[in-house]
This record gives structure tokens, sequence and C-alpha cells, in this order.
């Protein structure tokens, strides 16, 4: 058993849906958000590269903490181990992703 959990998180960002492994999932201090830390990449040093998770790494390369907004997320599932990240078009597969809305109240009167 590792000595910290580790999450998988699949959420909806900019018409892709990303899914990251990570050491921490939280509320954090920003209301409406999912904080995400501890990003786990593979570490190995093989021939084979996927792009993908090359993506993933550049892109939250340098990143401490990362705020995901609470309607982009889709799972949350704690995990026994890693698996590949990855990124994928939100339409692939055939299904039909789309964010949960969030409704906000108009002006008073």
């Amino acid at each position: 058993m590792p000595d910290s959990p580790l999450y998988r998180v699949v959420f909806l960002s900019q018409g892709e849906v990303y899914e990251v492994y990570v050491r921490s999932v939280g509320q954090g201090g920003i209301f409406g958000f999912v904080e995400l830390s501890e990003f786990v990449f593979d570490t190995n040093s093989t021939v084979v590269v996927d792009p993908g998770e090359e993506k993933l790494k550049s892109e939250f390369e340098g990143v401490t903490r990362c705020h995901i907004p609470m309607h982009a997320v889709m799972r949350i599932d704690e995990v026994a181990k890693r698996g590949h990240a990855k990124i994928r078009a939100a339409t692939e597969g055939g299904s039909n992703v789309m964010p949960f809305p969030i409704y906000t109240r108009g002006k008073p009167d």
C-alpha cells in the first residue's frame, strides 16, 4: 500500500478531456474550485514516449497547485496504481461531454 493515496481526476478543459493522476485533491481556498496538487507522471526513461503524457507533463511542469472549476470535474477516483495520463477530444468515442451548467441569481430587484 502506498504511503499516500493516489487519485485519477478526469475533467473537461477547452473542449478536451484531461485524465491526470495526483496525490492530493481538495476543495482549496477558492470557492467553486477543486484543488489538485502533487501531480504524478511516468518518470521511467524508456525508448517509447507517449505524446499525450508528454504534453501533460509540459503543461503542468512547475505547477504546485491547480484549481479546476467544480463543474468541469467529471470524475475523481482513488486508485491503487497509476495508469496513463492522457488528453482526448471531448467527443471521442461518440460521447457528448457537456460541462454542468452553473446558474447564478440575477440582479436583485
